[in-house]
């Protein structure tokens, strides 16, 4: 399987002992960075108010160049700005298992982002593996993708 490099624009809003893209940063799984960097322009930046929503054609974009997450409270979602990046995607409806949004539709936390966004392009087995991390991240995807599965 190839590689995805994963990067979260992390703006230091949420408890650190909470921080989803934090913990992930732990365990070598995502890089973070204060800000966007030249190197997040042309990955896949999932921005719920994208035009475009992801789709699996999207699949060698995360190849080439990776996908970027911004880790902020929900509250501050409005105030970045993803202007100067090419490929924006928004995810379709999902609800939200991290313990802060249980329940919630589209409240999803970093790694939940990141996780659907890994499942629905095919990388499956890595989107499994940053779930891990979390005694809930199992039941997102359950929730989420259990039809899915079945089929």
């Amino acid at each position: 399987m190839k590689k995805v490099r994963i990067f979260a624009v992390h703006y230091n809003e949420c408890d650190p002992s909470k921080c989803t893209a934090l913990r992930l940063k732990k365990f070598n799984l995502l890089t973070t960075t204060n800000g966007l960097t030249n190197q997040m322009r042309n990955t896949i930046a999932l921005d719920p108010f994208a035009n475009e929503e992801l789709a699996k054609s999207d699949k060698e974009l995360a190849i080439k160049y990776g996908i970027t997450v911004f880790d902020c409270s929900w509250k501050n979602i409005l105030e970045i700005n993803t202007l100067t990046l090419k490929n924006k995607r928004r995810l379709p409806p999902l609800i939200a298992c991290n313990p802060v949004n249980y329940g919630k539709w589209e409240k999803l936390s970093s790694v939940e982002a990141l996780a659907a966004t890994l499942y629905i392009l095919g990388f499956k087995e890595f989107a499994k593996l940053l779930l891990s991390k979390f005694s809930w991240g199992n039941e997102f995807l359950r929730l989420n993708f259990e039809k899915e599965s079945k089929s």
